[in-house]
């Protein structure tokens, strides 16, 4: 990893929060996520299941955990295995973990081949009734790829009908949805990045550039302070490509007069950064882009408010869409009669902003919880209103990371967002 090395003790503890959650004369079977085939011979770069990392600390590939704890729960063994190493595949691939390392990283004593799995596997299985499996239950993903954890799954399903097979997902949402001291330090700094490549592109920017020279700028920013790269497919997206939500070609020419809308963010220690800003190519607001940056600011400012303990995605999301459908009348785009007279699936703001304001983000830039989880203090999510008027070719949207608390704290609130600011960090 380019990264600082983490403290084993961070997934001891994380273990042992695991370990407190498990029922008693039960198993925890988790697999690492699988290399995924590119083209040829090459694979995709790798990336590790986020609870295996959560509990382990490993980031490397074909590598298993088995955690058990006995009948009365007093007994408590872990597991792990990690892919077999030699001379020769270490002068091809470069050096893989030895039992020493992987015990320096994860603070799990019993390391084994991942050959040796299956014996160690059975053997387990004797001894106990309930077996913990994991499989990707995020409500809005599907995917055909049958990756590790359900391949192996469903054939442990398959050969033992007898045992009980419990939902892993679950409780490794309740364990990672509560951000700790050292996860909260990883994010700070993936956040710390991604300001050095928005100040960066602040500089930068002019017409006549294309939308990719815009994100390798932000990846040079993201490489050259030890990011592992982007947390998810970055959005450069010009003019009418901004009304576009999940925009990703990013090969349009930058024009005068434009507005650029840019959604990015830095990966560092596997944890995520979630920034959006919008800003004008030439350097200068038109009063219309004006008006509209500013009736988003406005919802964005207010909605800060509300990342406290007690509140929900769902509560903010109503509270949003009101001043959002305030806002959208003050600036022309909906009138009161359209208003009284709705009467579709959707309320009318919707036309102009049909996205959620929140998500939960950590390992995942779309991390574990949901739109009714009730907010404590730790957590860290998203606020990103925005308003996307194709006819007109604007698309805005302002986005940060909040951590819960009494008072909300902004990941991002030294960035500039004001116009002036903008203005000001733009001019050459």
């Amino acid at each position: 990893m380019k990264y600082i090395n983490y403290s084993s003790s961070l997934f001891n503890k994380n273990r042992e929060k695991l370990l407190a959650q498990m029922a008693n004369n039960s198993l925890v079977i988790l697999f690492s996520a699988d290399e995924y085939p590119r083209n040829g011979d090459q694979y995709f770069p790798f990336r590790q299941n986020s609870d295996f990392f959560y509990l382990t600390g490993i980031d490397q590939e074909n590598s298993a955990l088995l955690m058990y704890k006995n009948a009365d729960g007093s007994v408590f063994s872990c597991k792990l295995f990690i892919k077999k190493t030699d001379k020769t595949q270490e002068i091809w691939f470069g050096k893989k973990l030895h039992a020493e390392d992987a015990y320096n990283i994860s603070g799990i004593k019993e390391v084994f081949w991942i050959d040796d799995f299956d014996h160690h596997l059975i053997d387990s299985l004797d001894k106990i009734k309930n077996v913990y499996i994991w499989q990707n239950e995020y409500a809005k993903f599907e995917t055909e790829v049958p990756y590790a954890n359900l391949r192996k799954s469903n054939e442990l399903m398959k050969e033992y009908p007898k045992l009980n097979f419990l939902r892993l997902f679950p409780v490794m949402e309740k364990l990672r949805i509560i951000k700790s001291a050292e996860e909260l330090e990883m994010m700070r700094k993936a956040v710390a990045i991604t300001k050095n490549a928005y100040l960066r592109v602040l500089k930068k920017l002019k017409p006549g550039m294309k939308e990719y020279e815009v994100e390798a700028d932000i990846t040079y920013e993201f490489l050259r302070s030890g990011a592992s790269g982007h947390s998810y497919s970055p959005i450069i997206a010009a003019g009418e490509n901004a009304c576009i939500l999940h925009y990703c070609d990013n090969d349009k020419m930058l024009s005068d007069g434009q507005l650029l809308l840019m959604d990015f963010g830095a990966e560092y220690g596997n944890y995520a950064a979630d920034c959006s800003r919008t800003i004008p190519v030439n350097g200068k607001f038109s009063q219309r882009q004006k008006d509209c940056y500013e009736a988003v600011l406005y919802v964005f400012k207010n909605a800060l408010k509300l990342y406290i303990p007690g509140n929900t995605i769902d509560i903010i999301n109503i509270k949003v869409g009101e001043w959002m459908q305030e806002k959208l009348l003050q600036l022309g785009l909906l009138s009161e009669e359209e208003i009284k007279n709705h009467t579709g699936e959707h309320p009318p703001y919707f036309k102009y902003y049909m996205h959620g304001t929140s998500h939960f983000i950590g390992l995942d830039v779309h991390d574990v919880g949901s739109k009714q989880t009730v907010f404590e203090k730790g957590m860290v999510l998203t606020c990103e209103p925005g308003i996307y008027i194709p006819e007109e070719k604007i698309g805005i949207r302002i986005e940060t990371d909040i951590v819960v608390d009494d008072v909300p704290i902004d990941l991002m609130a030294d960035y500039p967002v004001e116009i002036a600011e903008i203005e000001a960090a733009m001019r050459r």
